[in-house]
């Protein structure tokens, strides 16, 4: 298969949920990577592809390859997917529980066709492969052309969602708040510095839909790193504030998310929101310590003296949350494969704790189950050598029994457990509600 697609700048300007609904989803193997949210507007790609051995994405080798001229995004052609917790921390050495199996651990889409939409400029692209070609390489008729929006996406969007349920919780509040407690004697003990301690809301009944929920889920919880991609009858729905990797040409970087606080519709009363945040000790030593972690993790694959702390404590706002966000940089050294920076870096350090393999072990014994794609991560592996991946948070897995949404907070010393109970209960609203859920009593 080629490596050097072809694209086509059309005429016109195409929503990208109208790409998905009318083409992509009727494909079993598909995706939306929805950037629309970002910051400086940026790109989504919404395609098709087929379903990929995820050992021989691993192993591609993460080296600038070059490419013709190109205009439609820096996805030039590669692999969508995600990859699950446990998926990493058993290669980390960490003991894993078994998955219940709502979904697969590793996940990767082989792009054979996609649109790519520049919000900034309003120009849309049509991609295909070389082989999508006919045999006297014409380019293929895009499957979009002289189609007008269809009614069916405003009633999805619009329509009143299905009746409301109460989720499951996989650990009461109370039971949540005594594993703080634990993970402050292990911190005491000094077993660890920080602990990042998940736990999982599941909705039990009819398999839902997938483009349905994920439209309710980005009107009301809109992030730089949404998605929809769906594989067979599963699917998963990313509302995803944390970019995990993302690298460009020889340089890598990551952007751990370490502290949370709500938004409020009075602007004072925002801004002193964030500047608490900001100003919080216990947040501000949770952000170090996985900039420590991540510095460190980077190290193992980076030039030595390339790494430096780009942005430290900078507040990110979105609609429901404001985040403490640090970034780290470094140059990846010759020879790097994916499986080779995802050793050294994966499952991320924001949603483990420190130290890594000693804190994955505390938490796979006071956590009691799976994590399952929650705390994993999504996005696309380039062709070109490139890859950009988001922390699997904020977000929902969808399969044949039903839906679950994963959500944890980092612990320290000075966690308090009220607070941090609060926090969890905070995360998981949105993708809840996107699911017409709601928290279980005492959450």
């Amino acid at each position: 298969m080629s490596v050097h697609p072809v694209a086509v700048e059309l005429d016109a300007w195409i929503d990208p949920s109208q790409a998905f609904l009318q083409w992509a989803g009727r494909y079993e193997h598909c995706f939306w990577l929805d950037g629309e949210a970002t910051e400086s507007g940026g790109w989504s790609w919404v395609g098709i592809g087929s379903p990929a051995d995820p050992a021989d994405v691993l192993a591609v080798p993460l080296e600038p390859r070059a490419s013709p001229d190109w205009r439609a995004g820096r996805f030039r052609g590669g692999w969508v997917g995600w990859l699950g917790y446990e998926a990493g921390a058993a290669v980390a050495g960490a003991p894993v529980h078994r998955d219940a199996a709502e979904a697969p651990a590793a996940v990767w889409i082989r792009a054979s066709q996609w649109y790519a939409f520049d919000h900034v400029q309003q120009r849309t692209f049509f991609v295909t492969d070389a082989a999508g070609a006919d045999a006297g390489g014409a380019f293929p008729r895009h499957p979009m052309k002289d189609l007008g929006r269809p009614s069916a996406l405003d009633g999805m969007q619009h329509a009143d969602p299905p009746g409301v349920m109460t989720a499951t919780a996989r650990h009461g509040a109370d039971e949540y708040a005594g594993l703080i407690e634990q993970c402050r004697a292990h911190i005491r003990e000094g077993d660890a510095y920080q602990l990042c301690l998940t736990t999982r809301f599941s909705v039990i009944g009819p398999p839902v839909d997938p483009l349905a929920v994920y439209l309710r889920l980005r009107d009301g919880s809109p992030a730089p790193f949404g998605a929809l991609v769906r594989s067979g009858e599963v699917a998963l729905l990313s509302a995803s504030p944390e970019r995990f990797l993302d690298v460009d040409g020889r340089r890598v970087r990551t952007s751990p998310i370490k502290g949370t606080r709500r938004r409020s519709p009075d602007p004072e009363e925002d801004t002193a929101l964030a500047a608490e945040l900001v100003g919080d000790q216990k947040e501000r030593a949770e952000n170090l310590m996985i900039v420590d972690l991540m510095r460190n993790d980077l190290s193992r694959v980076c030039e030595p003296g390339s790494i430096g702390v780009d942005d430290l404590f900078a507040v990110h706002s979105y609609r429901q949350v404001h985040q403490l966000v640090s970034t780290v940089s470094g140059t990846l050294r010759p020879g790097i494969r994916v499986a080779d920076l995802l050793a050294a870096t994966f499952p991320a350090g924001s949603m483990t704790g420190a130290p890594k393999l000693s804190a994955m072990t505390i938490l796979h014994r006071l956590e009691g189950a799976p994590r399952g794609i929650f705390s994993g991560c999504l996005g696309w592996i380039g062709d070109d050598g490139g890859l950009d991946l988001a922390m699997i948070i904020r977000s929902i897995v969808t399969h044949p029994g039903g839906a679950y949404v994963g959500a944890g907070g980092g612990i320290t010393w000075r966690s308090v457990a009220t607070s941090e109970v609060a926090e969890v209960a905070l995360k998981a609203r949105g993708p809840l509600a996107a699911l017409s859920a709601v928290l279980p009593d005492g959450w």
